[in-house]
C-alpha cells in the first residue's frame, strides 16, 4: 500500500476502496491507513492541491466540477477552499477564454440557439460558472 500511495497522490477513500478490493478485515484496513497516515503517504490537504493542480492544468476544468470531484472523495469543505487557492485567478480566467473560443471555432453548427446551447453545454459540463459562460456567449455572439 506504501507503492500505491507513493505512486501517485491517493485520498483517503481510494486507499480504503484498494484494501476493500483486497478483502482486508476491518482490524487490517485500520492498521494500515493508521500507518498510512502516520507516515505521511496519505495527506488530504496535498492530495487536493495535486488534484486542483492537475484538473485544472490538464484538463482544463472549472472550479464547480473540481468541487464536485473533490467532495465525491470525502474532501473536507476547509481543504477544498484551501485547494482551490492553488489557481491563480488570471490563469483560470485566461483558460476559460481560450477554452471557450476553442470550442465557439471549432463547432459546426451555425450561429443560432443549438450552438449556444452546444457551447453552454460544453462549458457546463467543464464545470464553468454560469455568469462566466453567459458573459462570454454574448460576446461572442456579438463579434
Amino acid at each position: 500500500m506504501e507503492y500505491y500511495c507513493a505512486y501517485q497522490e491517493r485520498c483517503y477513500k481510494e486507499v480504503e476502496e484498494k484494501l476493500y478490493s483486497y478483502a482486508a478485515t476491518v482490524s487490517e484496513k485500520e492498521a494500515v491507513l493508521t500507518h498510512l497516515i502516520e507516515q505521511n503517504y496519505i495527506n488530504e490537504e496535498r492530495f487536493a492541491q495535486s488534484f486542483v493542480r492537475g484538473k485544472h492544468n490538464y484538463k482544463f476544468w472549472g472550479k464547480n466540477r473540481i468541487i464536485n470531484e473533490l467532495k465525491y472523495r470525502n474532501i473536507s469543505s476547509r481543504i477544498i477552499e484551501i485547494a482551490l487557492k492553488e489557481i491563480p485567478e488570471t490563469t483560470y480566467l485566461s483558460n476559460f477564454h481560450a477554452l471557450a473560443e476553442k470550442n465557439w471555432e471549432n463547432s459546426t453548427e451555425r450561429k443560432g440557439p443549438k450552438k449556444n446551447k452546444k457551447f453552454v453545454d460544453f462549458l457546463l459540463r467543464k464545470g464553468y460558472e454560469t455568469h462566466l459562460i453567459f458573459e462570454k456567449l454574448k460576446e461572442l455572439e456579438n463579434n
